[in-house]
């Protein structure tokens, strides 16, 4: 693969994370290129957009060449982790390893299994009883003895479920929820709205991964992405979302019964993976944040300017 220039940064996957590492390289004034499978992205002017597979690991190698720092931003389809997800982070490990990178790796806190009443930290078990979060520590594991070994720089960021722009379907604060309250129609959510639940804004996971990119204290480790220290109801954050859509009082809002869940799973296999994790749903679901904000200096976007910030994209895509 010839190229007449390289980019510090590298990031692999173009979806709602990758576009926003991508963006908040930009504000920083990185050089970034993003890599996915069509070649095509929305991604800020300056940006290149590559096309390959990131489970090839000499094409990845040679797309990362010269980079500083790469990032796996990936998401393959949800009915698909098991059996594209291993390669794609090896992928992308080898190329760091290959070119002398960093890996900042994209998790999320399915490996610690039901919270049992408990907020997770950073230093909460393995222990998972679903087939996605055993995947997913096993990823991180793999991570972290690469780096123990002295193979390549590894820093792992962990997002509870997300929200904001380009949340889409696979958000339960997504297209459920905006597009309904921007027309003053009923929201649906997955579980019990009236239990805590945490919730990480998108831009922030974007700004907290490229953190972890460039500064010099941030390897070696699973850090927790940075979250409103209150955590509140689903139900609040709806209620939130509404009046920030300028309708008053609060919003209609209606959970999907897990009859109607097991239906469409039947049918849809995006929605049958879903089935496995209503556990996040049915108690209080607290993910802590703390480490990152003492001591790597990252906060949370206020959630009522994350909720406007979410309504305003919704409601320039409806346009």
């Amino acid at each position: 693969m010839n190229r007449t220039t390289t980019a510090r940064h590298v990031v692999f996957g173009s979806g709602a994370v990758g576009t926003a590492v991508a963006e908040a390289l930009v504000r920083r004034g990185e050089s970034v290129r993003v890599v996915n499978r069509s070649g095509r992205a929305d991604v800020p002017d300056g940006v290149e957009v590559v096309a390959g597979d990131a489970a090839d690991p000499a094409f990845t190698t040679a797309v990362a060449a010269g980079a500083a720092v790469v990032y796996q931003a990936l998401n393959p389809p949800y009915h698909r982790w098991q059996q594209e997800f291993p390669a794609l982070q090896a992928g992308v490990l080898a190329a760091a390893a290959a070119v002398g990178a960093r890996m900042v790796s994209m998790d999320n806190v399915y490996g610690y299994g039901p919270p049992g009443g408990r907020p997770f930290t950073e230093e909460s078990p393995d222990a998972a009883t679903t087939r996605k979060g055993r995947l997913r520590a096993r990823m991180a594991q793999d991570l972290l003895a690469a780096h123990q070994a002295g193979r390549v720089e590894v820093a792992i960021g962990r997002a509870s479920d997300y929200f904001g722009p380009r949340g889409g379907a696979q958000s339960n604060l997504g297209d459920l929820v905006f597009p309904a309250l921007l027309a003053g129609r009923t929201a649906t959510v997955l579980g019990d709205p009236d239990q805590p639940h945490t919730y990480t804004f998108i831009p922030d996971i974007g700004e907290a991964l490229a953190l972890l990119g460039l500064h010099p204290q941030a390897a070696g480790r699973i850090w927790h992405l940075p979250n409103d220290p209150h955590t509140r109801t689903t139900r609040e954050l709806v209620d939130l979302a509404h009046r920030a859509t300028g309708r008053p009082g609060a919003a209609r809002l209606r959970r999907m019964p897990t009859s109607v869940l097991y239906a469409m799973g039947a049918v849809n296999r995006t929605v049958r993976e879903l089935i496995e994790m209503r556990y996040e749903f049915a108690e209080p679901f607290v993910v802590d944040s703390t480490l990152i904000r003492e001591r790597l200096g990252a906060v949370a976007t206020p959630v009522e300017e994350a909720l406007a910030r979410t309504v305003d994209a919704y409601r320039a895509r409806g346009k």
